[in-house]
């Protein structure tokens, strides 16, 4: 029986590891320094041009969305001053609320710290309301009317 031998491609090869890129290779010691800061402020360059064009951006969805609401208060002058008042009276909810929610938790203290079942208990009692409570105030006094306006016409 012959045997056809087929050569084997080698299991290594040589890597080269020495540091840097050729052409790095062949600048001296403090030029790639330099070179490297040269590139780090090109990034940050680069990075201070998107955050001016983010910024930018931005600020025209915040104009937009305050010329909407400007919009809206001139169309609904009434019910803007309505959001007003029912903000206000909201807010005077939430500060009672919240010192219900205050004693609650001081005469609770221990029983809250230590225990998971009464932590979570009081968790789903104020939490929802609680967060519903904010939405709803802050929505009312995006739509309210400016303060200024309300004290001409009072």
């Amino acid at each position: 029986m012959a045997e056809n031998k087929q050569p084997l491609a080698p299991l290594f090869s040589q890597v080269d590891v020495s540091t840097g890129s050729p052409t790095q290779a062949s600048l001296p010691p403090g030029e790639e320094q330099n070179e490297l800061l040269r590139e780090v402020l090109s990034a940050q360059d680069r990075t201070n041009e998107l955050l001016e064009e983010l910024v930018g951006a931005m600020a025209a969805q915040h104009k937009q969305r305050s010329n909407e609401l400007n919009q809206w208060k001139s169309a609904n002058p009434r019910l803007a001053k309505r959001c007003r008042k029912a903000a206000e009276a909201l807010s005077q909810v939430q500060v009672e609320y919240l010192d219900r929610m205050t004693e609650e938790i001081m005469d609770n203290r221990e029983d809250l710290v230590y225990g998971e079942f009464m932590l979570s208990e009081f968790i789903d009692r104020f939490g929802p309301r609680l967060a519903h409570l904010n939405g709803v105030i802050q929505v009312l006094a995006q739509l309210s009317a400016n303060s200024s306006s309300d004290e001409a016409d009072a």
